[in-house]
């Protein structure tokens, strides 16, 4: 669970955004001789590190809400600070705030650092000496920082305006084209039929990656906005040859998908792949049909069953104790512990129990470096400006490594963060730390153990039904003539949600008895659905060696 791994394609991205983005009201407040007040600009400049993988259009929705759920948070902590100094009815809303957190951007999935952040934010503001009337103009410091965090973010569109789509095409490509070279070597392929879905470990693995990353582009795609029509059905031809390749692998050409991923970096023009098909009009156009359909609303996320709510009640109460144990240790600080606690939390017990070991690791060397960066940091505040834009730098540089390298520099960034109005003894801001670090994460685990999620298999159940639901709406599709789009972009979709569900509850440390063989068996069905869909789609544009009749029988496999 520490060894690190590679790094996010595009780490620099968030790295750099929120170095710029903090690095503009810093420095303003350096000249204008009033660094008390980073904390509340910090609290929007960090949105700075969200919605990277997002097209522009749908980027400028996302970082407004996160601003707006940012400056949110803050008022609520801001009035409360000011309303009452019990650190029990303190621990208590901060224990709150950070499952909400948690449930939105869970439900929302506004992706890394996910609800971190905010928590972070909303519990060091409730410890912060605050009066009624401090209250407007801070939050308007947070809404000012949102703006500056707002603006670096949409600033790459005017360079790369298709970069995010390109990017989550040129995955799906490589994912596939990965998928395809294991599934040769080991000679399965949802092409050869239906016993070729019985495919080893490893050609499962690479499979279940694939569909992810294909699912992923055509989530970016049709996300885009109304003005970028041309360059998405650039895009989705190449999707539309992905998710080809991943129904039908050995049929696949992988140096040819590795080829078109590599043209899509930088800014040129988008590969056309050779041999157009007469039917990808019609393919083209089951697009544009889901780019209008109706969208699932929100709420629905949240409906009882929702495998968001455990893990929310796991955090309140995780937060809680962790909080409450701290005060009962004396820490002056018990937001950290808090903090701690709700970094732990994941979509089971067997990764929470990872996140905590790499917590510790990564904070118990952090507070080492934080002594090392120290001396420096201490010789004015323009050195203390510095060292944070470097560590918020390094963080987003090490973080998609492994989780304990990029905490090794959040840990001493956060302490730093603490001495923008007056530097601190090192000794004592280290203690409360290593101490608060320990009690989080022990308190944090123990609620994810006793806090229990006994709907996991019914998640999975739900998850096997929907698979089954988009099967028969894609076999719908085969028996009638015309297209089966977007029906196999659906049914691709719900393979993985079931992969990620049977993956959840895999990790649960008391579960109820999971019904592996269920979720074997739709997979393998599904995967030959897809495959079906591509035979008769290939047979009647004219393209591969398969006939009228093979894509008969294999819809007829498909069927039993």
């Amino acid at each position: 669970m520490l060894r690190p791994g590679k790094p996010s394609d595009i780490w620099f991205k968030p790295a750099c955004s929120v170095v710029v983005a903090t690095a503009i009201p810093n420095l303003t407040l350096l000249a204008l001789g009033r660094l008390d007040l980073v904390m509340y600009t910090m609290a929007g400049s960090f949105c700075a590190l969200y919605a990277h993988n997002l097209p522009y259009a749908a980027r400028a929705r996302a970082l407004a809400w996160v601003v707006a759920g940012m400056s949110a948070s803050v008022a609520v902590a801001l009035v409360t600070a000011s309303l009452t100094g019990s650190a029990a009815v303190l621990v208590a809303l901060g224990a709150l705030l950070a499952a909400a957190q948690k449930t939105l951007c869970d439900a929302t999935r506004i992706g890394p650092p996910g609800h971190l952040i905010f928590t972070f934010i909303s519990s060091a503001t409730l410890f912060a000496p605050q009066g009624l009337g401090q209250v407007p103009g801070h939050l308007a410091l947070t809404l000012a920082g949102g703006a500056v965090a707002w603006l670096v973010g949409m600033a790459p569109a005017l360079v790369r305006p298709h970069g995010p789509e390109r990017r989550a095409t040129a995955r799906a490509l490589a994912a596939v084209a990965a998928y395809a070279e294991t599934a040769i070597a080991e000679g399965a392929g949802a092409a050869d039929g239906p016993e070729a879905t019985d495919a080893g470990p490893a050609a499962e693995r690479a499979r279940a990656a694939a569909a992810g990353a294909v699912h992923a582009a055509w989530q970016s795609l049709l996300a885009t906005g109304a003005k970028t029509v041309e360059a998405r059905r650039a895009l989705a031809r190449l999707v539309i040859r992905a998710e080809e390749a991943l129904a039908a692998p050995t049929a696949a050409d992988p140096a040819a998908l590795r080829s078109w991923a590599a043209g899509l970096r930088g800014t040129g023009a988008v590969p056309r792949p050779g041999g157009v098909r007469p039917g990808e009009r019609d393919e083209l156009l089951g697009v544009a049909a889901e780019l209008a359909g109706p969208k699932v609303p929100l709420w629905r996320r949240f409906a009882p069953g929702s495998p968001l709510l455990p893990l929310a009640l796991r955090t309140a109460v995780g937060c809680a104790l962790a909080g409450y144990g701290s005060l009962a240790l004396g820490v002056g600080r018990p937001y950290w512990a808090l903090v701690t606690a709700a970094s732990l939390y994941q979509a089971n017990v067997t990764l929470t129990w990872n996140r905590g070991v790499q917590r510790v690791v990564g904070n118990l060397v952090g507070v080492l470096a934080f002594a090392a960066i120290a001396p420096f940091a201490h010789l004015g505040h323009a050195e203390l400006i510095v060292s944070c834009l470097a560590l918020a730098f390094g963080a987003e540089a090490l973080i998609s490594r492994n989780y304990w390298l990029g905490t090794v520099c959040v840990t001493p960034m956060a302490l730093l963060v603490t001495e923008f109005a007056r530097f601190q003894q090192p000794g004592e801001l280290i203690l409360d730390r290593v101490v608060d670090t320990l009690v989080g994460a022990v308190l944090g685990v123990a609620a994810a153990v006793l806090v229990t999620n006994r709907r996991a298999a019914d998640q999975i159940e739900q998850a096997v039904e929907a698979v089954d639901r988009a099967r028969e709406r894609a076999e719908a599709g085969l028996a009638r003539a015309g297209t089966v789009e977007p029906a196999r972009r659906g049914l691709t979709a719900a393979l993985v949600e079931l992969r990620a569900a049977a993956d959840a509850a895999a990790g649960e440390w008391w579960p109820r008895a999971l019904p592996e063989q269920r979720v074997i068996a739709a997979e393998r069905a599904g995967h030959r659905t897809l495959a079906a869909t591509v035979r008769r789609q290939n047979d009647e544009n004219g393209q591969g060696t398969r006939h009228r009749a093979e894509a008969a029988d294999a819809w007829e496999g498909a069927r039993a």
